[in-house]
């Protein structure tokens, strides 16, 4: 097999893992890393082990300090260094070093160097690591201990300790993501939570949204400032909260709830009030779909609680008197729509991404509408509803589709069949692509109403109950389960 001049972190986790699978041990899973990879031998026994940077110095130094007079001071950066070396970015190993790394890696230190490494040690180096002759005696000899290079004392102690303080600082200062690159992800997050609202496809989304997560993810394995750390942890958080949303969408709420939780964990490590309500706003909207209505109130009231800059907190007050008009509870629900007038009146601040993650009038209007519908104001549903659909304004197609089955809904309370008929159309012209689980759900819940309605046996209720039927059928969630082409979506709340 050809190598590969470079080798992605995936890269090597599936090398390992098949080669482990294969039977194969450590030495020939780093000598093949060596080979396919172009790696230096230290790096490639690391790497055999599946540990990072931080990880190899971490178990270095609990080596060195379980044994009196060995101790040392890694870290990452040095020991990058020392497996670079002797290259001019590198650093060079001391023989007692080396004996360490070989007992670290289970192998032995003529392992962990090349031709290249022998030409450059010093002679009384290699004098050190060169293995001893086998004893003629019968009963084999006690391996010699390693011979360890002695302290540095005086002047040269204190230049060591400066040496060593120079080594952590350019750890300390180095990143592997610069503010232009946090800038281009953070608009990059942005773009998704946009197109989501904006009918690109929900997979495509996800799978996008995806791949950045998990670049993401793999910049945090790295090295950076603080400040960017926290901030990639907000960005990932976004995302892991982009990939519950369409998840359960697409009627997938264990999967959803898993994204959910993660989220949190992000905004937990960055300590950030808007993710952890945007984040409770997700879960309460996971919850609600998936039948856990007091889940989602405690949601949504936890997320209030941060009282978070931007929209998210007009979000969270619908949802709970969403969620309460559904159980019947109309004080309640009342109580938590005059939350949503607070909200908006004590709104700060922009979004901070936008998209899926923010709440304008329309989207406000969907929850209110249908709220008025639920505890019996039908006409106010219906007079707020047609008023909202009528604006000419750039909506995503779920909340539109949910508006108009509230308006239908209205149409039919007020005994008004035309006008539910006409309402609902643009709704079953859907295509099925565009049929995500929240409209279905709400539309199977329009037909229960049509059935125990004046309207029920007619004729037109039979033709309306038979299209809700074969619309369901040809939901997206169920193309997901049997694909037969690609998905189309935006956000459903």
């Amino acid at each position: 097999m050809a190598p590969h001049p470079t080798g992605t972190k995936r890269d090597r986790d599936r090398l390992r893992q098949e080669m482990t699978e294969a039977g194969c041990d450590l030495a020939q899973i780093s000598m093949e890393m060596r080979t396919r990879f172009r790696l230096r031998p230290r790096e490639a026994w690391r790497h055999a082990h599946g540990l990072t940077l931080q990880a190899a110095a971490d178990r270095m130094n609990d080596l060195g300090g379980s044994r009196r007079g060995v101790e040392v001071a890694a870290d990452a950066s040095l020991i990058a260094k020392w497996e670079k070396w002797p290259a001019s970015s590198g650093r060079k190993p001391s023989p007692r070093v080396l004996v360490m790394l070989a007992e670290l890696y289970g192998c032995g230190v003529a392992q962990l160097l090349d031709y290249e490494d022998r030409t450059h040690l010093p002679p009384a180096d290699r004098q050190l690591l060169e293995p001893r002759p086998a004893s003629a005696s019968p009963t084999p000899a006690p391996p010699p201990a390693p011979v360890l290079a002695p302290e540095p004392v005086g002047g040269a102690l204190v230049e060591a300790a400066a040496d060593e303080s120079a080594v952590w600082a350019m750890w300390a200062e180095s990143t592997n993501v610069g503010d232009l690159s946090c800038e281009q992800l953070a608009a990059d997050v942005r773009a998704l939570a946009r197109a989501y609202v904006a009918a690109d496809p929900p997979l495509r989304v996800f799978t996008a949204a995806r791949r950045l997560r998990d670049k993401i993810f793999g910049l945090l394995e790295g090295h950076q400032h603080p400040r960017q750390t926290r901030e990639l942890y907000v960005l990932a958080g976004y995302l892991c909260g982009l990939l519950a949303w369409i998840s359960s969408d697409l009627d997938e709420p264990h999967q959803a709830d898993t994204q959910g939780r993660v989220a949190w964990l992000c905004a937990e490590l960055a300590d950030h009030d808007g993710l952890r309500a945007w984040t409770l706003s997700t879960r309460s909207k996971v919850a609600l779909w998936d039948g856990r209505m007091r889940e989602a109130v405690t949601h949504a009231r936890r997320g209030a609680a941060h009282r978070p800059p931007g929209t998210v907190g007009v979000l969270l007050a619908c949802q709970e008197a969403d969620v309460w008009a559904r159980l019947g509870a109309i004080g309640e629900a009342q109580e938590a729509l005059h939350h949503v007038e607070e909200a908006r009146a004590a709104q700060r601040d922009p979004d901070d991404v936008g998209g899926l993650f923010s709440c304008d009038d329309f989207r406000r209007l969907n929850y209110t509408t249908g709220v008025a519908m639920r505890v019996g104001r039908a006409a106010t549903a219906r007079d707020d509803a047609a008023a909202a659909l009528a604006l000419p304004a750039r909506r995503a197609y779920g909340t539109e589709a949910q508006m108009r089955i509230t308006l239908a809904s209205a149409h039919v309370a007020l005994g008004h069949p035309d006008g539910a008929l006409e309402a609902l159309q643009p709704v079953l012209a859907l295509a099925p692509e565009q049929r995500l689980a929240p409209v279905a759900a709400r539309l199977r819940e329009f037909a229960g109403d049509v059935a125990r309605s004046p309207m029920a046996g007619s004729r037109e209720t039979s033709h309306l109950q038979a299209a809700v039927e074969h619309w369901c059928l040809e939901s997206a969630p169920r193309r997901i389960a049997l694909p037969s082409g690609p998905l189309a979506g935006g956000g459903a709340d």
